[in-house]
């Protein structure tokens, strides 16, 4: 089983930049787990946002957030993190942070929320114009 919890949520004018931290515990090492961010803005559906390996070296992003967003983790302090940078009012969501536990499928990346197996609570980005 595995914990997550996300913080570094706010509210922040457009073209600024916000830092999003999602810790890790629990009875399952999330060190060797590919994760993700994602995102669900008001009255839309859950999107995928971005994905990273479990060693940090490989990464995809969304095309809206691309150039923009920057994913990362620090494995010996089982933290992934989201570098936002250039926010727009767009970005206003939830994010959620999840990591992958099953077997893996081979894929170089995962994009689809049932790719994943555990999700945090999301915390709250709201961009201003």
């Amino acid at each position: 089983q595995v914990q997550l919890v996300e913080s570094g949520g706010g509210l922040v004018q457009a073209g600024g930049s916000l830092r999003l931290s999602c810790a890790a515990s629990g009875r399952t090492a999330t060190s060797r787990l590919p994760m993700g961010w994602f995102r669900r803005a008001p009255g839309k559906e859950r999107e995928f946002a971005a994905f990273v390996n479990w060693s940090g070296e490989r990464t995809f992003y969304a095309d809206p957030v691309r150039g923009r967003f920057t994913i990362s983790r620090d494995n010996a302090k089982n933290t992934m993190y989201l570098q936002m940078n250039s926010l727009k009012p767009e970005d206003t969501a939830v994010y959620y942070c999840a990591v992958r536990t099953r077997t893996s499928s081979g894929a170089s990346y995962y994009t689809t929320d049932y790719a994943y197996d555990y999700w945090g609570q999301g915390t709250q980005v709201t961009v201003s114009s």
